[in-house]
């Protein structure tokens, strides 16, 4: 199989490419090398018809990217525990716009999603470029970004609280691009402002980067397999479907988020200034 039988399609103008003439259990190294190349230029990329992938086809790709995942307590594909099962009846529907485990201090760098089940219509996932959110935004408003870190929270009976503190604008190891990285689910509040400023400014960045001109929409067939990049992404799962709707994904373990260093200290209250720390999750208000 040679790189010059893939035929890549765009999907959006923003990001996404469907690539076909390729089959996933048998890439050479050349093959994966330009798939790897599509990847940090359309950030996600889509391949139809690999109903065929085993488990361990699917882990050998991801293994090509790093180290993988063992989920703590997602279901797993019994006798490979590096694949969890996402099925939409067991409460997998991640139907908020999120970067993958930013409440890390090493989140992701990458996923790869297997979809097997998929409703008749309904339960597309989209995508969205940080680059270009992080690009369109003015000047001024780059360079007070470029200054902040933020800090992500998870915080749930079942998991305890896990957080982790990384920059605004992050710049990517293999592109040197930079992205904006905050995203709704879990980010909590930029340490370096005030809570009313800090809230006021994550609401808008939100909205920014959820904006349709930077989006893809991906409508799954049985077998389709997604891979995208969790540097220079945000995506979330539709919730408009009750039929089933089931996968399988491995997650490459991450880097450090990087950027430009703190330009300002921790924003100090005063002593009669209400301030709260924290949120639970950015989605449940606060502690």
């Amino acid at each position: 199989m040679s790189t010059s039988a893939l035929m890549v399609t765009p999907v959006s103008g923003a990001l996404g490419a469907e690539i076909r003439g390729v089959d996933l259990t048998e890439l050479t190294d050349e093959l994966f090398d330009r798939i790897h190349e599509l990847l940090l230029k359309h950030l996600v990329v889509f391949f139809p018809d690999q109903e065929h992938l085993t488990p361990e086809a699917h882990i050998a790709l991801g293994r090509r990217l790093g180290e993988l995942e063992v989920h703590p307590f997602l279901p797993k594909v019994e006798g490979h525990p590096e694949i969890v099962v996402l099925d939409a009846d067991q409460g997998a529907k991640a139907d908020e716009w999120h970067i993958d485990v930013t409440f890390q201090p090493n989140p992701p760098v990458a996923s790869i999603l297997h979809l097997q089940v998929c409703p008749a219509s309904g339960g597309d996932t989209m995508w969205s470029n940080q680059y270009l959110v992080y690009e369109t935004l003015s000047e001024p408003m780059r360079e007070l970004l470029d200054g902040l870190t933020a800090v992500h929270v998870l915080n749930t009976p079942q998991t305890g609280e896990h957080s982790a503190e990384h920059p605004v604008v992050r710049i990517h190891p293999e592109t040197g691009r930079r992205s904006l990285y905050v995203t709704r689910m879990w980010t909590s509040h930029i340490p370096q402002l005030s809570r009313p400023e800090s809230d006021a400014l994550l609401q808008y960045l939100f909205e920014h980067s959820e904006s349709p001109r930077f989006n893809c929409r991906y409508r799954w067939q049985p077998g389709a397999v997604a891979m995208w990049d969790n540097r220079a992404t945000q995506h979330l799962a539709v919730n408009d479907y009750t039929e089933p709707r089931r996968g399988q994904r491995v997650t490459v373990l991450g880097d450090h988020p990087t950027g430009d260093t703190p330009r300002w200290k921790e924003y100090r209250p005063a002593p009669d200034e209400r301030y709260y720390p924290r949120h639970v999750t950015a989605r449940h208000g606060y502690r």
